[in-house]
């Protein structure tokens, strides 16, 4: 019997899977501690920097955060840490589990899942920009737009730092995670599971998912949920081209190896 040579030849028992997978989570725990801790120390920048999209909304000199807890800032700094943290320890978690998962993979199934496990933190970054570059500023701005007076009291807006936090991180989560459609997407089509005609002939009822989920992990506003549909739907479009560029590749590698056998 033929030997397959382009997979890791490992006859190791499932205790020692055990004890690599161990390890490569203790490794993945500790670089999130390390940039956990070096995140926290520049807590206060990284803050600064969170807050932009908001002081930027408000008219010059009258933005303000304010917190009703005395421990309150103290704890937003530890969430924003760890938000941090993750997002720069992320490559290494990410480089731990792809070596964990790699010697089991055939060469051609190295190839063809590599380049999706580059293309998510390029995507869920460029929904992160979106996010806070884009769609917080307009954002805010309409929420501010609802302060004045009514009944003869003025109305002003307060923001506790908590919850602007807590609504800073849904933005971006909620976009980074969204522009992983392309992703998903492609990887259920190589594996089988979805064909590119199916995914067409659900085009409208992806529409129709696509903005209901803008409606539900986006911010009451127009704004913002169309900021979102609308660059979902073109991954959307985006991804249907990349499966049929795929395709014509694959029925190409197909019928190349008998053509020599017809020429012959």
């Amino acid at each position: 019997m033929a030997v397959i040579k382009d997979i890791d030849e490992s006859q190791a028992p499932l205790l020692d899977h055990l004890i690599e997978l161990r390890a490569r989570l203790v490794r993945c725990v500790a670089a999130l501690v390390v940039a956990f801790g070096i995140c926290l120390y520049f807590a206060d920048p990284i803050l600064g920097f969170l807050i932009q999209p908001l002081k930027n909304a408000f008219p010059n000199g009258q933005g303000q955060l304010i917190f009703t807890k005395l421990y309150e800032v103290f704890f937003v700094e530890l969430k924003v840490a760890l938000f941090a943290g993750f997002c720069l320890s992320f490559p290494i978690i990410a480089n731990q589990l792809w070596a964990f998962i790699a010697p089991g993979l055939y060469a051609r199934e190295k190839k063809a899942f590599l380049p999706f496990l580059l293309a998510t933190p390029v995507l869920f970054l460029m929904g992160a920009s979106l996010a806070y570059y884009v769609v917080m500023p307009t954002a805010f701005k309409w929420f501010l737009g609802f302060q004045g007076s009514a009944g003869g009291l003025e109305i002003q807006a307060l923001p506790t730092a908590n919850e602007y936090l807590g609504l800073v991180m849904q933005f971006i989560l909620a976009f980074g995670m969204s522009f992983l459609l392309p992703v998903l997407l492609l990887l259920l089509h190589r594996a089988g599971i979805v064909t590119r005609a199916q995914l067409v002939a659900a085009r409208r009822y992806v529409i129709v998912l696509v903005v209901a989920l803008a409606a539900v992990i986006t911010p009451p506003d127009p704004g913002s949920q169309l900021l979102l549909a609308i660059p979902l739907l073109l991954l959307f479009e985006g991804s249907l081209l990349l499966m049929r560029v795929t395709e014509k590749r694959r029925k190409a590698d197909v019928d190349s190896p008998e053509e020599p056998q017809s020429a012959s």
